[in-house]
């Protein structure tokens, strides 16, 4: 009997797969496995493009092993490729192969998702990034939502992004960020009626008083979120069966 369940460990063991997350922001490329716990990164910016973030990566993992990859992109996603050029980085990112780049399994989804899908704690939730832009996307009942948000027209001529985005809080200072950050939760509390909203990214720490049914995520949540994509979980991107 003892021997029997030894090999029960030992196929256990065998099936364990190592998740490396990457995280790709305007301002900097962040990654981490599920099994280090090590956060690294290195500087992004407007010159960057995925051949060469994929070249840094594997620079800087080689110490690590691991067996498939997750990717959160700043923008649109279909069939596991950027769908378009990001706005804060440079080219060569649309139809980019990072499965075939990195040589394992990959999966890629929106930035702003997968932070989100490592924040999520059921029901109806809206994710919103509040960084170098305005990053969106929901997740309902546990299936995937992709938004873009940001470009969508505001106030002023200007959009969502425009108005709450990094660019706006050095453009009109801390206090009056605040007010067009409440104002676009509430008319998108308004919109959309989630349960709650999570706000994430590098400026949410800036709000000082959450409005009612708005938490402050973590903005480590987007590894969990990466490992999240690989394991067995109620969670289905749009259009997938069940």
């Amino acid at each position: 009997m003892a021997k029997k369940t030894g090999k029960k460990k030992t196929r256990k063991r065998a099936s364990r797969q190592t998740i490396l997350a990457i995280d790709i922001g305007g301002s900097r490329v962040k990654f981490m496995t599920d099994t280090e716990r090590t956060k690294r990164a290195f500087v992004s910016g407007p010159d960057l493009s995925a051949k060469a973030m994929v070249r840094k990566i594997k620079a800087l993992t080689k110490d690590w092993s691991y067996d498939v990859v997750s990717i959160g992109y700043p923008g649109p996603v279909v069939n596991n490729r950027p769908l378009s050029e990001p706005h804060n980085l440079g080219r060569g990112w649309a139809g980019f192969n990072f499965e075939k780049a990195f040589g394992r399994p990959t999966k890629i989804i929106n930035d702003a998702l997968m932070q989100g899908l490592g924040s999520y704690q059921g029901g109806r939730m809206l994710f919103l990034g509040l960084g170098t832009g305005l990053g969106s996307a929901m997740i309902v009942e546990g299936i995937l939502e992709p938004m873009e948000l940001a470009h969508l027209p505001y106030r002023d001529g200007r959009t969502f992004e425009q108005w709450v985005g990094a660019a706006a809080l050095k453009r009109v200072g801390k206090k009056k960020w605040q007010r067009a950050v409440d104002d676009v939760l509430k008319r998108l509390l308004a919109a959309l009626e989630p349960d709650y909203v999570m706000l994430g990214g590098g400026n949410a720490d800036k709000i000082e008083k959450l409005p009612r049914k708005v938490r402050r995520g973590d903005n480590a949540n987007a590894f969990e979120g990466g490992f999240r994509l690989w394991k067995k979980r109620a969670f289905r991107q749009p259009g997938a069966r069940r």
